[in-house]
């Protein structure tokens, strides 16, 4: 590194220290995205907060964060708009301590708040999920998605892994029904994962539980072609 480029690394570093910070919950970032928060209108809560606690500015006009946000007036107030709307900043009232006038501020605790319940009901799904017990024991997906790919004659798609292990984790089917239901497309020459979910929740919803129900009931609706 030449002196010229370390000198104004270091004039940088100096600045930017000088220039002070903020604290900023990592539970706001992680949770911004799940609360519907867009990215745009996360960044426009932490400008406001810049201003509030380091640049002293409790109330920035519109034009202002425009600016800060290289973006128009018209954006900013719809932001604005939907983040209170969803309860996630407000507009307080308040008697200025030096002038003694009337005065607004931004609020954002209903974010903060939010937040944590978010966080709160992550916890108890945690929670939940430990205490359930192991019902039965399912072949690794690895197998299933080698099975499938055999019959595809080609590789899944990183969506069709998903869709496979949705089924076993979410949908909580068995793996016999899964591959009985993979015969049944493969018989049928309809050989895709649509098809396959289709047989499934039809399976489903006339609770069909094992093989002998499934045969049952596509030699009652297929004409027997199980």
């Amino acid at each position: 590194m030449s002196d010229e480029i370390w000198k104004a690394y270091t004039h940088g570093i100096a600045a930017a220290i000088n220039e002070g910070g903020m604290y900023i919950p990592s539970l706001l970032f992680r949770s911004y995205s799940s609360l519907g928060i867009s990215e745009s209108e996360a960044m426009l809560l932490l400008q406001i907060m810049q201003y509030t606690h380091v640049e002293r500015n409790d109330f920035p006009t519109l034009e202002e964060l425009a600016q800060r946000m290289g973006t128009n007036v018209r954006n900013i107030g719809t932001m604005l708009g939907r983040l209170m709307k969803d309860g996630f900043l407000t507009i307080d009232d308040y008697v200025d301590s030096e002038s003694g006038m009337q005065a607004e501020r931004y609020n954002w605790s209903g974010w903060l708040m939010q937040a944590a319940e978010w966080s709160a009901a992550v916890k108890r799904e945690a929670k939940k999920a430990e205490r359930q017990p192991v019902v039965r024991e399912s072949k690794p997906a690895s197998d299933m998605f080698s099975v499938f790919e055999q019959e595809f004659g080609r590789l899944l798609s990183p969506m069709e892994c998903e869709t496979i292990s949705s089924w076993i984790d979410q949908d909580r089917y068995t793996d016999e029904i899964i591959l009985f239901a993979l015969k049944e497309a493969v018989f049928a020459g309809k050989v895709s994962l649509k098809y396959i979910d289709r047989i499934l929740l039809e399976w489903s919803r006339n609770r069909v539980t094992n093989t002998e129900e499934a045969r049952a009931h596509s030699q009652k609706f297929y004409g027997g072609k199980a």
